[in-house]
């Protein structure tokens, strides 16, 4: 029995799919069969019922499951732990969304850099739902997201800023002189909207919904720079966060009215070992924002 083997069988367990764990690990549907067919064979058992669509875990694969999510859960901590021990310096495996990565992280980060200079980080973007999921899964040791959408049962987490959504238009747009808008206004505006597995998109949505109202969505874009063009073209509005807005030429935010908030923040697992170095991290982070 290989690790690699209890990852591939625990990733399948945990998407219900070969296609999807496959997926996420980024390796082949072939790798993660054999992988399960070689655990059956050494143990005599089946793990899955398998179907043309399904894949099901047998009362045994139920059991194993639950001993090598543990095994692995241990397998992680004790491999930070000898890193530490050994005083090799683990890197820092952080998700952060697109929308924030311009912000205010690159100065921190820099700012983390100066003082910790051996120490690596890795940087994923993902969307704050997909981040945080990760963190779970012991992919990501951190990950910066809204802190609106998360399992607070599950992650241990420290607010860093607020924020607030604004219109963002051109100076050509109808409404650029409007001092603010409600939710309702923009029911029949062209809007450009982030991709629609993303915080953001999932709580404007939900806005809408709640008055009864579907938003004229004319484009799901997945980086803020294809946003930014379409905005600038007077193409459409967004619906952005207002300190995106400093790094936008030719571009104005209108408030929102009521005012639409969202707490941006750090979380990280609960119950699970940090090493020295996602330490040092988080605490630079609450140093860096003065909390």
């Amino acid at each position: 029995m290989k690790i690699i083997q209890l990852e591939y069988f625990c990733a399948v367990c945990r998407y219900h799919s070969i296609t999807q764990a496959a997926q996420k690990l980024y390796v082949t549907q072939p790798a993660i069969s054999n992988a399960i067919r070689e655990l059956e064979k050494e143990f005599s058992v089946s793990l899955f019922s398998r179907t043309k669509n399904h894949i099901v875990l047998t009362k045994e694969g139920e059991a194993f499951y639950q001993k090598a999510s543990v095994l692995l859960d241990n397998i992680h901590e004790t491999t930070s732990k000898l890193y530490d021990l050994g005083k090799q310096v683990a890197p820092i495996r952080i998700g952060i969304p697109p929308l924030l990565s311009t912000v205010f992280f690159p100065d921190m980060l820099t700012g983390f850099y100066k003082k910790y200079p051996d120490t690596p980080v890795e940087l994923f973007e993902y969307g704050s739902v997909r981040a945080a999921n990760l963190v779970l899964e012991d992919t990501l040791d951190l990950a910066l997201v809204n802190l609106n959408f998360y399992e607070t049962n599950k992650l241990n987490s420290c607010q860093l800023l607020s924020d607030q959504l604004v219109f963002c238009v051109s100076r050509d747009h109808p409404l650029v002189k409007e001092k603010s808008v409600s939710i309702e206004m923009l029911k029949d505006e062209p809007l450009i909207m982030y991709n629609t597995d993303s915080v953001q998109n999932q709580a404007l949505l939900s806005i809408f919904d709640s008055i009864k109202v579907k938003p004229h969505v004319i484009l799901n874009a997945s980086q803020l720079y294809t946003i930014q063009a379409f905005v600038q073209k007077n193409l459409g509005g967004a619906i952005l966060y207002s300190s995106l807005l400093k790094n936008m030429h030719g571009i104005k935010g209108i408030p929102i009215t009521p005012t639409i908030t969202q707490e941006i923040g750090l979380v990280w697992q609960k119950g699970r070992y940090l090493n020295s170095s996602t330490e040092k991290f988080i605490t630079f982070t609450k140093d860096f924002m003065q909390l």
